[in-house]
């Protein structure tokens, strides 16, 4: 698909680039070396307790959906843990909305 034929055409200007600061939420791979379970506290810290069950655990990382703009956040701070980020990978664009703050 040309990105000028997407309904609606917005999106392909804003859709996973630096730009995208909407609550849409994506499916977010974060490929850790975590013996400890560091990487994942860290993780389960940021989405919060109304959101850490949505983290998936695989054999290499995590995982989770979030919204574009929390990616270099989240890579952020693993890096300062000293905990390796080998790859980010942002699958399909997901049916949720990240809750808003006002909204607790």
């Amino acid at each position: 698909m040309r990105s000028d034929s997407a309904d609606p055409v917005y999106e392909t200007l804003e859709i996973s680039t630096p730009l995208d600061y909407t609550t849409d939420m994506y499916k977010v791979y974060f490929e850790v070396r975590d013996h400890d379970g560091k990487a994942y506290a860290i993780i389960a810290a940021f989405v919060g307790d109304d959101r850490v069950d949505t983290i998936t655990r695989l054999a290499h990382g995590y995982e989770v959906p979030l919204p574009i703009q929390c990616i270099p956040d989240i890579v952020r701070m693993l890096a300062e843990h000293n905990i390796a980020v080998y790859q980010v990978i942002r699958y399909a664009k997901l049916n949720q909305s990240w809750p808003s703050p006002d909204s607790h």
